[in-house]
Formats: C-alpha cells, sequence, structure tokens
C-alpha cells in the first residue's frame, strides 16, 4: 500500500464510509418480497429500475465528470442517494416504490465515473492496477460489514436500514466536501497530451470499437454478479433461509475479496490480462450455475466463493484497462460507458432472473448462467487477443498524465 498519493487515501476512505451503508442494494429483494409481500416479477421489476436508472446516472456523471469536474460530481451523487434512499424507506405504493428506486439508482451510480477519473488522475500509471484493487477492497470491506449489519436489522426494521444508508451517504458527501480536491486536468493540458485533439463525446466513446467490445464482455459478467441481488435470496428463502442467513452468505463475497484482493492482485499484476479475463469468465459462470445445486447454508456460500474469486480477479484488470484506453480529456465518459456495463447488468439480471425463476424454474436460469460465463470467457480470450499489447494494463507500460488542479 505504500507510495499512493494522500489524495487517494482520502478517496478511499470516502468509498469506506460509502459502502458501510449498502443496505438497499442488498435488501431490495428481500424487503419487497418478504416485508411487502409481492411476487418475485415484481420485485426484479423493482430491481430493473433501479439498475435503469443507474445506466442513465452512469453516462450522465460521465459526461458531468469531464465538464463540472469530479468534486462537484461526488458530492451531487451523495447527496443524491441520501435523501432518495431515505424517501425510499417511506414509500409504501408499489408505482411509488418502484419510481423512487429508479431515483436512487440515477443518484447511487453518478459516483463511479468520478471515482474511477479521479483516482486515474491522481495515481501514476504503475499504480494504477494496485490503487483500483484497494480501492476496490474498500468497498468490499464496507460491503462484508453492512450485509452483516443489515441482515440483523433487517429482522427488526427494514425502516432503520433505509435512514441508516441516508446517514452514511450524507457522511461520504461531508467527507467529499472537506478532503477531497478537485483532480481534473487542465482542458488545454489534457488536448496537449492527447496530441491536440478536441474534446471527445459521447457519441464517439460509443464508437470505439476496441473500449465498447471490453465493456460489451464486463456487461456479460455484471449480469452474472447481480444474479445475486433477485434471483439468490428468492431461491435461498425457497430454501428455507431467512434475511439473516443471506446477508451471513453474501458477506462470504465481501470478506473473501477483503482477504484476497490485495495478494491476489499482487500475484496477478505481471500476467497476461488476456488469460486471467478469460480465467474469470468461466469462474463466474461455474460459481452462479453451480447454485442450483445448492440447497443450504454452506452449499450457498461455497457458490458465492466461486464467483467472487472471478470478481477478485477480473474488476480491478478491467477498471485498468478502460484507463489506458480512454484519452486523459475523456476519461469521465469512459468511465462512465464502463459503469454503465453493471449498471445495465443491474437492470436486465433481475428481470431475466425473476421471469425465468416465475415461467421456467430456477435450474434454467443457474444453466443459463453457466453457459453465459462461458461465452465470457471465449469472448476475453478472442478480444484480448487483438489489443495491442500498450493497451493492456501491464504494470510499468507508461502513459501521459496532466497535473490535477490544485
Amino acid at each position: 500500500m505504500a507510495g499512493l498519493p494522500r489524495e487517494f487515501w482520502w478517496l478511499w476512505a470516502s468509498t469506506l464510509v460509502n459502502r458501510l451503508g449498502s443496505f438497499v442494494s442488498v435488501f431490495l429483494a428481500l424487503y419487497l418480497t418478504v416485508e411487502q409481500g409481492h411476487s418475485p416479477s415484481y420485485a426484479g421489476l423493482v430491481a430493473a429500475l433501479h439498475g435503469l436508472g443507474g445506466v442513465i446516472g452512469s453516462l450522465g456523471a460521465g459526461v458531468l465528470t469531464d465538464r463540472l469536474g469530479r468534486r462537484p460530481t461526488l458530492l451531487a451523487a451523495q447527496l443524491g442517494t441520501s435523501a432518495s434512499v431515505a424517501l425510499l424507506g417511506f414509500m409504501h405504493d408499489p408505482v411509488t416504490i418502484a419510481g423512487v428506486a429508479f431515483l436512487v439508482g440515477v443518484a447511487s451510480n453518478s459516483s463511479r465515473p468520478a471515482v474511477t477519473a479521479m483516482l486515474a488522475d491522481i495515481v501514476r500509471p504503475e499504480d494504477r492496477l494496485r490503487a483500483f484493487a484497494i480501492n476496490y477492497w474498500a468497498i468490499n470491506l464496507g460491503y462484508a460489514l453492512s450485509a452483516v449489519m443489515a441482515g440483523l436489522v433487517a429482522q427488526y426494521s427494514y425502516l432503520a436500514g433505509f435512514l441508516g444508508e441516508a446517514v452514511m451517504a450524507l457522511a461520504c458527501a461531508l467527507l467529499c466536501f472537506f478532503k477531497i480536491p478537485e483532480s481534473r486536468p487542465e482542458p488545454a493540458a489534457g488536448a496537449a497530451e492527447d496530441g491536440g485533439r478536441p474534446a471527445v463525446g459521447l457519441g464517439a466513446v460509443l464508437l470505439d470499437g476496441r473500449f465498447m467490445a471490453v465493456t460489451a464482455l464486463a456487461f456479460l459478467l455484471a449480469l452474472l454478479f447481480q444474479q445475486s441481488s433477485v434471483a439468490l435470496p428468492v431461491a435461498m428463502g425457497r430454501s428455507g433461509l431467512s434475511s439473516g442467513d443471506y446477508g451471513m452468505a453474501m458477506a462470504v463475497n465481501g470478506i473473501l475479496i477483503v482477504a484476497l484482493q490485495i495478494p491476489v492482485t499482487r500475484a496477478v499484476e505481471h500476467r497476461d490480462p488476456r488469460g486471467l479475463l478469460t480465467l474469470s469468465g468461466l469462474l463466474a459462470g461455474a460459481g452462479i450455475g453451480l447454485t442450483g445445486l445448492a440447497g443450504s447454508m454452506s452449499g450457498y456460500m461455497l457458490t458465492i466463493a466461486v464467483w467472487t474469486l472471478a470478481e477478485i480477479i477480473s474488476t480491478p484488470i478491467q477498471t485498468g484497462l478502460v484507463a489506458r484506453l480512454a484519452p486523459v480529456h475523456a476519461r469521465g465518459r469512459y468511465q462512465g460507458v464502463h459503469a454503465m456495463a453493471w449498471s445495465l447488468g443491474s437492470l436486465v439480471a433481475p428481470l431475466s432472473g425473476g421471469a425465468v425463476i416465475d415461467r421456467f424454474g430456477e435450474g434454467v436460469l443457474w444453466t443459463a448462467c453457466a453457459a453465459v460465463g462461458a461465452a465470457a470467457a471465449a469472448g476475453y480470450w478472442v478480444v484480448m487477443g487483438r489489443l495491442p499489447a500498450g493497451d493492456a494494463p501491464a504494470k510499468g507500460s507508461p502513459a501521459p498524465e496532466a497535473a490535477p488542479v490544485p
């Protein structure tokens, strides 16, 4: 962890504080099905609207990150998250619940492009993979703790969980306001570093074939990982397990990342990212697919451990690759579009998972997930083989940098 700038650690601390309040993302499906008595299909619809909000928030925040700056975008995202999550806890009508869940998705996902762009701004290229891994470690340290605490809170009051997340988001906003400076490169400096090219519009990002291929494969992995938000709790509920059991099981995901993210990153940072991303696709498909064979607490924990390893390997490599593919003056837009892949997974996974379980049964869903993982692995093998070596996020590869604004 040595050698990273002070600004990075304040950003890391804000990430940790934010993720300590991850109530909605963990317990939204159980809240709707257990507390409110709605069907899995409705829970999937609400989670999909939450994901749709994330798609819009990621794209919009990516543009704002480049135009207005990283810091104001991050502040607006955290304040919006605090207000919308608190409001969701008081909603009871199905239509208003769905509408407010959409707003929560917009606000909560708007911070991602700002955070990743800021990390790329303030950390040297040779340290980025390590920095992204440590930041992801903070995300899951907070998630592991919040999953257990929220599981216990949910047994007594879901409203307390919503309000707790609102307070943590507000605390994150205050930390950003007082301790995190703006890091956006000067427009002239960014243009000069990129050969004097004009600013990159969102349309140009979407037409970048190499980048969009990487983003499409990230979506396939997100589609698998996001099955844990609706399909997994529904399956565990049908196995007779409680919300507390689900929280303990999902804590395995965060605990393993906290324990393994840094040593695994150190072990793989000099290795070929092509093989590592291919392996992550296979592990993701196998882990989610094996959920169909789990019927006990230990069985579900084992499957979570398998796909968590895929997450540990793939996430920092993907984020570092995007940072290298993006022009300096368009980092926000590139990171916003890439974050959209996760948000789009949050949109499609609940709809597909809930609908498939209702119509065809759980077995069909888990088998299809195994096939998607195999397809992602094959895609990474082909796409990464076509990228020039200089575009791989290998440690020590030079990249032009612009000085952050004081």
